[in-house]
């Protein structure tokens, strides 16, 4: 009987750590696959960069753009252009405008991603509303702006040698943090 005892003792005590295990790898996974998805562009994950680079290509690339709204979000939000003409390594600025439909503030995020989503690595931003909070006051509308480059090696590799076109997402969420006085955020757009 005790060795029964201590039998199932084992085995509680074995799936318990199997649990916590499983648990510390679900509570890992969305950060460990943001981090993956930076580094490689997999799921249309763009770049972050600091400068465009010195070369400009003869070559065309069109970018359009697509906004969605979180249901829970009372605002209106999409470009102010529906797509622009590049040429790899240029620096290119749109906006994006943002209106609070509600009656009282809200700050909300966008998230974005890159399709097709090969081409994530070759889209670079240098400045984005997109990397901060947003706020906006009851009725206020703001224009939001995206500074990014297309690198010229989208053009030389094999895998993306059909890519001409990338459409550029963004989906507007209410923050999990709301707060009742306006953050300080930068001016993004020529209205903010």
């Amino acid at each position: 009987m005790a060795r029964q005892v201590g039998r199932h003792g084992t085995t509680v005590i074995l799936l318990l750590a199997v649990l916590a295990f499983m648990g510390g790898l679900t509570a890992a996974a969305v950060p460990l696959y943001r981090i993956f998805c930076s580094a490689t562009g997999y799921g249309g994950t763009t770049e972050r960069a600091s400068a465009a680079p010195a070369d400009i290509s003869a070559g065309v690339v069109t970018v359009r753009f697509n906004t969605e709204i979180d249901a829970g979000l009372d605002w209106e939000f999409r470009p102010l252009v529906d797509e622009v003409q590049v040429h790899p390594g240029e620096q290119k600025q749109v906006f994006f405008r943002a209106k609070n439909l509600s009656s009282h503030g809200i700050t909300a995020r966008a998230v974005y991603n890159v399709t097709p989503t090969k081409a994530g690595i070759y889209f670079d931003k240098l400045q984005c509303f997109c990397f901060n909070a947003q706020y906006l006051a009851p009725g206020e509308s703001k224009d939001m702006g995206v500074v990014f480059f297309v690198d010229p090696d989208l053009l030389k590799d094999p895998s993306t040698n059909d890519v001409r076109t990338i459409t550029l997402s963004y989906a507007m969420f209410k923050a999990a943090d709301q707060q009742s006085d306006r953050p300080k955020t930068e001016k993004t757009g020529p209205n903010s």
